[in-house]
């Protein structure tokens, strides 16, 4: 809830101000911008770290595949250069800057647009971290933004270094594919170490019932609701961009595109039963301690109804009247006990007897 509060506090930053006004919207960074370029095709290859942005520019007419990796948004005159000489529209630039976009994706023709959510785990915390990675599909060019330095995407530059598989073999709107679908196949990765996370709380649910354990479950279902709202809207990208008949995606991407889909789908599923899985763990936590109350409340009714009758005998001699036969017997004293224990035994007997103890 504070983290939404905080994005809804950032977001009124925009308020009033014309359309593709750049603010950044995000967690303020104080390390620099870092800026990758690598470009290839077929047969040669060059990876370098950009120091000025004006050095990505000249790859913009060349015949080549050229991807753009910038981490870091808060250095607005970066995104600004970069959107002027590639031609990228306004709301474009404005949408990479609002780390709170939804995946999405939009055709404006000269490019395409994509917003997705990067997640990881953070195994001090045993939380998920979410950060939104927004790409820019070219006719020859692939530019992706990220909010902090770190990501999914190192098996994509080995493959490039290597010319390993069919990436340095086609065009642009593959390296889009092979970023979509790594972030995609981490997805996997978050979706087995929460497994792991529901598994140790469904032991810990059946050895004991606390407030610590209420406060995981809630914890876990709000981290799944999140990773719910980073994948869902991924298959409407997935599927627009398979649909598109956009003449940046080649025919032969489109199988590709289909296949991600599905493990998007695969994603969904697992999502859905996890979050079903920490239902059914709610219900357990409060069925425990609904059956522990009645435990307690059963143990109490059986010590209360014992005593019902062994306090009527009390009262009955408690009572002063002068002319009570057994006030003057000798053994009334012991003998009004060995009637009391007689009825608790005679009592427990039942009780027993019925599976009430």
């Amino acid at each position: 809830m504070a983290k939404f509060q905080k994005l809804i506090k950032r977001q009124s930053k925009t308020a009033g101000l014309l359309p593709g006004t750049l603010v950044h919207i995000g967690e303020k960074k104080s390390e620099s911008v870092k800026i990758t370029l690598m470009d290839y095709n077929e047969r040669e290859f060059q990876e370098k770290v950009i120091e000025n942005i004006e050095d990505c520019f000249p790859f913009k007419a060349t015949d080549t595949t050229t991807w753009i990796n910038i981490d870091g948004l808060h250095q607005l005159e970066i995104i600004e250069k970069l959107g002027k000489n590639f031609d990228i529209h306004p709301l474009i630039l404005e949408d990479i800057l609002n780390t709170g976009q939804r995946p999405k994706c939009e055709d404006y023709e000269k490019c395409m647009f994509m917003v997705l959510k990067m997640l990881s785990f953070d195994d001090t915390s045993q939380t998920i971290r979410s950060e939104q990675v927004s790409l820019i599909l070219g006719r020859n060019f692939v530019i992706s933004f990220q909010e902090e330095q770190g990501d999914v995407f190192e098996q994509i530059r080995d493959r490039i270094r290597t010319a390993k598989g069919r990436i340095r073999k086609t065009s642009a709107d593959y390296l889009a594919y092979a970023l979509i679908d790594a972030v995609v196949d981490n997805y996997f990765i978050i979706l087995e170490k929460t497994s792991e996370q529901i598994e140790i709380m469904e032991e810990e649910l059946i050895r004991t019932v606390n407030e610590k354990m209420l406060h995981k479950i809630h914890s876990l279902k709000r981290e799944l609701i999140s990773l719910r709202k980073s994948v869902w809207p991924l298959r409407e990208l997935i599927n627009s961009l398979g649909k598109s008949e956009s003449n940046l995606i080649s025919s032969s991407t489109s199988p590709y595109l289909r296949d991600l889909y599905d493990h998007t789908i695969q994603v969904i599923d697992t999502v859905e039963t996890f979050r079903d899985m920490v239902s059914g763990m709610l219900d357990i936590y409060l069925s425990s301690i609904s059956n522990r109350m009645n435990a307690v409340m059963k143990v109490l009714t059986i010590i209360a109804t014992i005593f019902i009758p062994l306090t009527f005998v009390a009262g009955v001699y408690g009572m002063n009247f002068k002319y009570m036969p057994e006030l003057q017997w000798r053994w009334a004293y012991p003998a009004v006990w060995v009637v009391m224990v007689i009825i608790t035994i005679i009592m427990l007997t039942y009780f027993k007897k019925k599976k009430w103890l």
